[in-house]
């Protein structure tokens, strides 16, 4: 095409037809600039089709990923309130007077601590390509506020219990029990001298504290990823 404009363009100025040669010196211009806008359209449409091909990829990812933290929080959620409630019935029976052999059960399933490890690989990987890939602003900021905030408080709160297990129970342990199977049995050497020391009902109920903080904290990252995965399933991204 371009070719035959400019055969038949020499041919106008031959025969000094000047303003038929501008005319089509014009269209043979328009015809190349809107041959470049056409290919620049198609290069941003590839491109918007690329982008929105990785975007449904990670948020695939990511949603797999915070699928299989839900399953892991709710493990660790359930085997908290399991202790909290099992310290609830242990000190009904101490004050009550009632040492017999269940206390060491209980107290084998109170004296223990949590653990979670996020899957957070796909999260990490859109942090490393940007996180603009997600064209959605909420969905970015909802997930940045789980992974740098919610994760932050779940790691501190279950880091509390552990460390006071650490701390607190392991020289107790050591210097007041003698039997010690984890989540099983924390059998005293005297379960009645252990128990009527106010220090030891203190340390129970201090453990029992942190532990229903980071019930809270659990929980609150459990609603999170409710929120996020069905905010991403309504916006059918």
């Amino acid at each position: 095409m371009i070719k035959f404009f400019r055969k038949f363009r020499q041919q106008l100025l031959k025969e000094n037809r000047f303003s038929k040669y501008l005319l089509y010196a014009i269209g043979e211009i328009l015809l190349v600039v809107i041959g470049i806008l056409i290919a620049l359209q198609l290069d941003n449409w590839n491109d918007q089709q690329k982008r929105k091909q990785n975007e449904e990829e990670i948020l695939f990812l990511i949603d797999k990923n915070l699928q299989s933290d839900s399953l892991a929080l709710s493990i660790e959620l359930q085997k908290a309130q399991e202790a909290i409630t099992t310290t609830d019935r242990l000190l009904v029976q101490v004050s009550a007077g009632n040492y017999n052999d269940s206390l060491s059960n209980w107290l084998g399933k109170i004296v223990c601590f949590e653990r979670f490890k996020s899957k957070s690989s796909a999260f990490e990987v859109l942090k490393a390509k940007g996180i603009e890939i997600i064209s959605d602003n909420n969905i970015q900021q909802e997930l940045i506020s789980y992974y740098d905030e919610s994760l932050y408080n779940v790691d501190q709160s279950l880091n509390d219990v552990e460390s006071s297990f650490n701390i607190d129970w392991i020289p107790v342990i050591k210097s007041d029990f003698k039997d010690f199977q984890w989540r099983i049995s924390c059998q005293p050497i005297d379960a009645k001298d252990f128990y009527t020391k106010p220090s030891s009902v203190t340390l129970i109920k201090l453990y029992q504290d942190n532990r229903e903080g980071s019930v809270r904290r659990i929980q609150e990252a459990m609603d999170k990823i409710s929120e996020i995965r069905n905010y991403i399933k309504s916006k059918d991204i």
